[in-house]
């Protein structure tokens, strides 16, 4: 067995202890653990902790208190950023009307009971035309949280997996028989379909339509740079548009959804490279005012996204406590329990079916939803072999809350994400060491 120790305070070298929020400077590890066991509330927890799921938790998170504290600095920074975001798009319960002009009540109650009265978090239906501004906001929003010139943010962007996403970014080149390249490896199971790696029995993968596919290093710095940024939205402090990529993607069932959107994506970008993906999503010439977004969502786009740096720092240091206490029992984990992280997935190779059942039952028994429930191992859409998934959440396949998933395949690997805190994953780990 691994001896719990601290990590090195540099596992996110460009925050510091210095740069944290707490009122009291420290000016070490040793200290930091100190104050860290003297605080009132955490004996508390690591009492509560002790009794859920055992000792060997509570170790782990002792361990982790530098890290965590990095990862309160990362959240208080992109946190800023968000809400400084919001308030250049102005976003409110309303749009305000033009600077210069009066209001008066009578003006108010015109525009309350006509297509002039711009509620942000109102909803639309149909084409959207009469949509009240909020989702103009959201997109000038979007757009500086994370660098872009422009972005849009839709309902009817489905890409929990990112097919439709790719399809919209590779199209809109408007090119046959060109060439795509995997400069990270090879792409995850459910896009190798979409790709062509895979037979798609002619349903209209990238192959079919001319495209083909190689995996090599990145050798032209003048290539079109697109972004499957699912689980990496708030990791870090930059986002991909920041240092220079044309176009990126993800799903708001994971991080910047903050748990609490429904459905729905984003592409985010330059602008010609934006406009041209909107263009796929509805036709060509009807631009990016259009697209409704009914009832109650648009509001829950707003705060989602506004509490999605600090659901994603629970993540991150769920994924620190999972690599610490599984490393500790001897499992090969991905990324090591001190590595800094640039995504909220966490892989432990738990090395035969068996374990691999037990962790995600474990998962699930662990969930506020379904805890009655047995994740069974079977066929699905888009994967190439068995997978089995432990997903109770509010939101059906969202990420950004407690789950995990993995193929029935050698080194059966398990892929832990989410969390609407960081104990979620302590109670889930107490259960594991019981049964692994």
């Amino acid at each position: 067995m691994r001896a719990f120790s601290p990590c090195p305070l540099s596992a996110y070298p460009a925050l510091s202890a210095t740069a944290s929020l707490a009122t009291q400077k420290v000016t070490s590890s040793t200290q930091l653990s100190a104050l860290h066991r003297d605080s009132p509330f955490v004996q508390e927890l690591n009492r509560l902790l002790a009794l859920r799921v055992g000792k060997q938790v509570v170790h782990a998170v002792d361990a982790l208190q530098s890290e965590f504290r990095a990862v309160d600095n990362l959240v208080a920074r992109n946190s800023f950023r968000v809400l400084k975001a919001f308030q250049n798009a102005r976003v409110g319960s309303h749009k305000p009307m033009a600077k210069g002009k009066s209001s008066s009540v009578l003006d108010y109650y015109a525009a309350a009971n006509s297509n002039a009265y711009n509620q942000h978090f109102g909803g639309s239906t149909g084409y959207g035309h009469d949509e009240a501004g909020g989702r103009e906001a959201l997109d000038q929003a979007f757009a500086e949280i994370v660098g872009a010139e422009f972005a849009i943010v839709r309902s009817q962007v489905i890409l929990s997996f990112l097919l439709f996403s790719v399809f919209c970014q590779i199209n809109l080149v408007e090119f046959c028989y060109f060439q795509l390249l995997a400069v990270a490896g090879a792409p995850y199971d459910t896009l190798e379909e979409v790709i062509g790696k895979r037979d798609s029995h002619g349903l209209g993968s990238l192959k079919d339509f001319g495209v083909t596919y190689r995996e090599l290093p990145m050798q032209n710095p003048n290539c079109l740079v697109m972004v499957d940024n699912c689980y990496g939205e708030f990791v870090e402090g930059i986002e991909p548009p920041m240092v220079g990529a044309d176009l990126m993607a993800g799903s708001l069932i994971k991080n910047p959804g903050g748990t609490i959107a429904p459905c729905g994506g984003y592409v985010a970008g330059k602008r010609m490279w934006v406009e041209a993906a909107a263009a796929r999503l509805s036709a060509p010439g009807l631009g990016t005012d259009c697209g409704s977004t009914p009832g109650d969502i648009m509001r829950a786009y707003f705060q989602g996204l506004y509490l999605s740096p600090q659901m994603v720092g629970e993540a991150i240091k769920g994924t620190f406590l999972i690599a610490e206490v599984m490393a500790s029992k001897g499992f090969k984990v991905q990324p090591l329990p001190c590595a800094s992280r640039h995504d909220t997935v966490q892989a432990v190779q738990l090395g035969n079916r068996e374990r691999l059942l037990a962790f995600c039952e474990a998962v699930q028994r662990s969930s506020p939803v379904g805890s009655f429930t047995k994740p069974v191992a079977g066929s699905t859409p888009g994967y190439a072999s068995e997978v089995i998934f432990a997903d109770g959440t509010f939101i059906d396949g969202s990420t950004s809350e407690l789950s995990c998933d993995g193929p029935l395949r050698e080194p059966f690997a398990v892929y832990c994400q989410g969390g609407t805190h960081w104990t979620q994953w302590g109670i889930v780990l107490g259960e594991v060491l019981k049964h692994i």
